[in-house]
């Protein structure tokens, strides 16, 4: 465990000091010992399963929406670079919500493997949002 914890410590302050723009790493390896104990001194190890398999479940889905955002509404070609991009995809995030509810759902319920419900459902409805809303020209 504690290979892994020195990793995750020298992680935390390269981020953290790169974040707050300082070389003064030291205080985030202190920082960051001091917060992993008092998660680990809570029983946060407990939740950790519980965490892992929410995020298998509401992870997959993005799968889904990218998959049909490439072959059905950009037709298999990467959109240019230079085109301009919608500030936030309502359709993407409409399906993503649906789709990991249904996930969440079907799996609590055994119907079928949750995430791959998920993905599936994540597809089929950003692609018919995709078909009834204007494409974009690319």
């Amino acid at each position: 465990v504690w290979t892994t914890q020195d990793n995750t410590i020298y992680a935390f302050s390269v981020a953290g000091a790169n974040m707050f723009r300082t070389r003064k790493r030291h205080a985030f390896v202190l920082g960051g010992s001091t917060l992993a104990l008092v998660f680990t001194l809570s029983g946060i190890y407990n939740s950790l399963p519980t965490y892992l398999i929410f995020l298998g479940t509401v992870i997959p889905p993005v799968g889904g929406i990218i998959m049909v955002d490439f072959w059905l509404r950009y037709e298999g070609c990467f959109p240019s670079l230079d085109a301009p991009l919608p500030p936030f995809n309502w359709l993407g995030v409409t399906a993503y919500i649906i789709a990991s509810v249904v996930a969440y759902t079907t799996g609590q319920a055994n119907l079928g493997i949750g995430p791959v419900n998920g993905i599936i459902t994540a597809a089929v409805i950003y692609g018919v949002l995709c078909r009834m809303v204007k494409k974009p020209s690319h």
